[in-house]
């Protein structure tokens, strides 16, 4: 990989940081759906996307998942930077949404890095900053919101990540990540499309136009 790929994706870091980020750093390409961290799971390496997309979720005893967010091209992994640093075991699973390409960062240069470049320093903080208001936003939603709201933001949430106006789940899958039933995510569902606001097939939801416009965060 060449400086100006890295570059693009990384533009708040300082050339010198991009040269050693590239020079010591693992460039890894991940297949989609691959699991990348589980829970439990102690990380010698901090995360960072060039490519692709991430998900991270919790998953209960039972294996059902719940989203937590997504990460796009140039974002960290905070968990991994925190259970890197710290040597702590993972409690979150993440895992490649598409084929995707990460750089892995050994955990002795994070310290380096934080006290050398200060865009390392303010890079790490905008990371942790930008999941602390992504988990708020989500804590907002279950706490205050009703399902018809919350299944709206999921499933604008996903469309955003995907780059795709085309949702490839079932109903249950959806149902599972927001620990509701089918049953109950269909109704509201099929409320949408009578909306004229998407349109369902099987394992398949096309997001209409009206969708963004008219349904606010």
């Amino acid at each position: 990989m060449t400086m100006q790929p890295l570059y693009k994706m990384f533009p708040q870091l300082e050339p010198a940081l991009l040269q050693e980020i590239e020079a010591n750093s693992i460039l890894k390409t991940i297949p989609a759906d691959e699991i990348l961290i589980r829970t439990g799971q102690y990380i010698k390496s901090a995360l960072l996307v060039v490519e692709g997309t991430l998900k991270i979720f919790r998953e209960n005893e039972d294996g059902g998942e719940f989203l937590m967010y997504y990460l796009q091209p140039g974002e960290a992994c905070a968990i991994s930077l925190v259970c890197a640093s710290k040597m702590e075991a993972s409690k979150v699973m993440v895992k490649s949404v598409e084929e995707s390409v990460i750089m892995m960062v050994p955990i002795q240069l994070m310290d380096q890095w934080m006290s050398k470049y200060k865009s390392w320093y303010y890079y790490v903080l905008e990371t942790y900053r930008n999941r602390f208001e992504e988990l708020l936003l989500l804590i907002d939603h279950i706490a205050f919101r009703n399902m018809d709201e919350r299944l709206i933001f999921y499933l604008k949430r996903y469309s955003k990540a995907h780059k795709s106006n085309q949702i490839n789940l079932s109903h249950q899958q959806i149902a599972d990540e927001l620990n509701s039933s089918r049953e109950v995510i269909s109704r509201l569902l099929k409320k949408l499309e009578q909306k004229k606001l998407l349109s369902l097939s099987r394992n398949t939801i096309e997001l209409k136009d009206d969708f963004h416009k008219e349904l606010m965060n």
